[in-house]
């Protein structure tokens, strides 16, 4: 069972559109010298099959010609690691990261998503015990599952929301080791720094409202944080003014105590079979002015060739 034939049984109907329901043009937001923008894309899902790999080429020199300051990849790389021989996740893996070097003209950092985790479900037929096996896939190729990094005064924190569990399957989680980073991490930023948090797997999210009925039939939670309030405890008394989240592949805004959460949608819309749930493929554009964050959802003109849109 993974979350890609869970999509597949929902597809279907015509979507709804974004006509009317984008935030406003980042060309709006008020000009300071410490203002920038950057791009917020998740969920390439990159494979040869169906023209993924030159959508991915396409969006990527979209935002190669755009003003952004850099990228940011908010996970889920390559179609699939978790149900496949490592012979076809290699395959993945060096085509996504060819098309990177050669369209993608930016810095890009990177987050852990739960399709760039090798050999996790046993149809696999990978051992728990081979040194490439799970996140370490990951590692080898993009470098630390969290970290950090600073641009323009905004401190960015990359989070690694994937729980592996013990029956070879996976849920949304920060694990404890993570979580005494993330205080220490904070606790050295200045009093008033502004931090923006990257997380694939979603803190906060109104997907359950909506989602595919058939995402439901899940043996852990695939959908959001199982541990978010741990993790909003830690965040409460920092001025983070945005968290950006992947997974979800819709493009969704909440705000919640003032906290600012925003999904960007997915390059690959439905796993390259169209939009899902009103979302067309695409990305995100930041910007960000003093502790003020806009988003803009920006598609890139791929044309699907067997549409088959996921409904609401």
């Amino acid at each position: 069972m993974n979350r890609r034939n869970l999509l597949h049984a929902a597809l279907g109907a015509p979507a709804l559109s974004l006509t009317g329901l984008l935030t406003p043009a980042l060309s709006q937001a008020p000009g300071r010298e410490d203002a920038f923008r950057f791009a917020f894309l998740s969920d390439t899902h990159i494979r040869p099959e169906g023209g993924a790999d030159r959508a991915c080429a396409m969006c990527f020199e979209q935002i190669s010609a755009s003003d952004c300051d850099f990228a940011i990849h908010g996970g889920d790389h390559i179609e699939d690691a978790l149900g496949v021989d490592r012979e076809r996740a290699t395959m993945l893996m060096d085509l996504y990261q060819r098309t990177e070097r050669k369209h993608l003209r930016k810095t890009v950092h990177h987050a852990i998503g739960n399709h760039d985790c090798l050999g996790v479900f046993a149809e696999s037929g990978i051992a728990p015990d081979a040194p490439d096996y799970g996140k370490a896939f990951y590692t080898a190729h993009f470098g630390p599952r969290y970290y950090a990094f600073d641009h323009k005064g905004v401190h960015f924190v990359v989070l690694d929301s994937i729980g592996l569990t013990d029956d070879r399957n996976y849920e949304g989680r920060i694990d404890e080791d993570q979580l005494a980073w993330l205080r220490a991490d904070l606790a050295q930023q200045p009093r008033g720094q502004r931090i923006i948090v990257v997380t694939h797997i979603p803190l906060v999210t109104a997907l359950g409202c909506y989602e595919p009925v058939s995402w439901l039939n899940t043996p852990h939670n695939w959908t959001f944080v199982v541990n978010t309030r741990e993790v909003l405890r830690v965040l409460q008394d920092y001025n983070v003014i945005a968290v950006l989240q992947g997974h979800s592949h819709v493009f969704e805004q909440i705000t919640l105590n003032g906290l600012h959460f925003i999904s960007p949608g997915a390059v690959a819309g439905a796993d390259w079979q169209g939009s899902f749930l009103g979302t067309p493929e695409g990305y995100c554009e930041i910007a960000v002015t003093g502790e003020d964050v806009w988003a803009s959802f920006r598609t890139y003109g791929f044309d699907v060739p067997d549409r088959q849109d996921v409904p609401i």
